[in-house]
């Protein structure tokens, strides 16, 4: 028998079941628990909703009564809507755009339930995550899942060398499929049971999320090309994202996409693809996982959104005329624990790259080693 106690974050999906069995089968003292963070104003999701639903809390359970574990549901709303819900309308009412997924895994999965879990005495804390971590180098690495196309290291780039030292992954050397082909040999119920939603609090679009329950968001304004030109209106700053396409109306002649959202003047900017296209940017609330600290430059490849791919980029310490620039853009709510908006960090991309967007995270690698990564607080266009 191993002997360790492990709390198991079980969301009622495939992955969290399947990784409390198998840490069951290698001999831990198994507790599972499932979060309560749905806010009671919110409509409860269908099945194949978020992972916080009442029907997830649900499948948790029979689960762990069917492997013969202790289970727990253990109540953090409060938390959830003060750093998640509430941030996440924070950062779109200040036209950034945040990524809600981040801030959950660290300051309510590996932060709040890390410490629940310390308090039933655990050892160590579980999750379903696709990732890898390592002891080596004197620190513990993040390392890619063997499943690329699953990898969510992305999402986990917040986590300080505190929670990597009792933190498991036990999902981090298999693919999806053999997930699925696991649970259904163990009989577990949710072995076929669909992936839940990225924002698990929001039912649909955000933008309908936003406007029912944030009305106050709903502030019109100019649409303007890079001249200034007023070209069209919107409907608020929240409802645009960098990028975008859909829902600018005609613009012009030819196809026109959201490059910068202006919250002193209230107007959506847009260019068109090419005037899309970022060749740096400037990022804080620095985490960082490989190395203690980031004090000279290095060649990375940093990724900029979960479902880009990364690119190679140079990225290195601020100089004085950017920090004092950025120091409005560093106000930007942290999305890590061990972040601070005076470490701000200049990412070069070898080639430029298209929607750089202030309020999601870049994250940075060492071929499938986690370096760290920040909040994106400034992108600059490319030349």
């Amino acid at each position: 028998m191993n002997g360790k106690r492990v709390l198991v974050a079980m969301s009622g999906g495939v992955d969290s079941s399947l990784a409390a069995v198998l840490l069951k089968e290698q001999g831990y003292d198994v507790i599972g628990a499932t979060m309560q963070l749905w806010p009671s104003y919110l409509p409860d999701p269908t099945d194949e909703g978020g992972c916080c639903s009442l029907t997830a809390v649900e499948d948790a359970r029979r689960v762990a009564a069917k492997i013969g574990i202790p289970f727990y549901v253990v109540n953090f709303q409060e938390i959830f809507q003060r750093e998640v819900i509430d941030r996440f309308v924070d950062e779109y009412a200040a036209g950034r755009t945040p990524n809600p997924c981040i801030v959950c895994n660290t300051y309510v999965k590996f932060g709040a339930l890390l410490h629940k879990a310390r308090q039933l005495g655990a050892d160590y804390l579980a999750t379903g995550h696709y990732a890898r971590v390592e002891s080596g180098e004197g620190r513990y690495l993040l390392r890619k899942a063997v499943d690329a196309s699953k990898d969510q290291t992305y999402a986990l780039y917040g986590l300080t060398q505190e929670h990597l030292a009792a933190t498991l992954f036990p999902l981090g050397g298999l693919h999806k499929s053999e997930t699925r082909q696991l649970a259904a040999a163990h009989d577990l119920s949710v072995a076929n049971k669909p992936d839940s939603q990225e924002i698990c609090f929001v039912h649909g679009d955000y933008r309908d999320f936003l406007k029912t329950f944030h009305p106050e968001l709903h502030r019109p304004g100019d649409i303007v090309d890079l001249n200034g030109n007023v070209v069209g209106k919107h409907e608020g700053l929240a409802f645009y994202t960098i990028g975008q396409r859909k829902g600018l109306g005609a613009l012009g002649p030819k196809p026109m996409f959201v490059i910068a959202l202006d919250k002193d003047k209230n107007q959506v900017i847009v260019g068109d693809s090419s005037q899309v296209m970022g060749s740096s940017l400037l990022a804080g609330n620095m985490n960082w996982i490989a190395i203690p600290d980031f004090q000279s430059s290095m060649r990375v490849m940093a990724k900029i959104r979960y479902s880009f791919p990364p690119a190679w980029a140079i990225i290195s310490p601020a100089a004085a005329d950017e920090r004092t620039a950025s120091t409005a853009s560093a106000t930007a709510a942290s999305v890590t624990a061990a972040g601070t908006v005076t470490d701000l960090v200049k990412v070069e991309f070898e080639q430029p790259q298209r929607a750089i967007t202030p309020g999601q995270a870049v994250v940075f690698y060492d071929e499938d080693k986690v370096v760290g990564g920040g909040t994106i607080l400034q992108a600059h266009p490319a030349h």
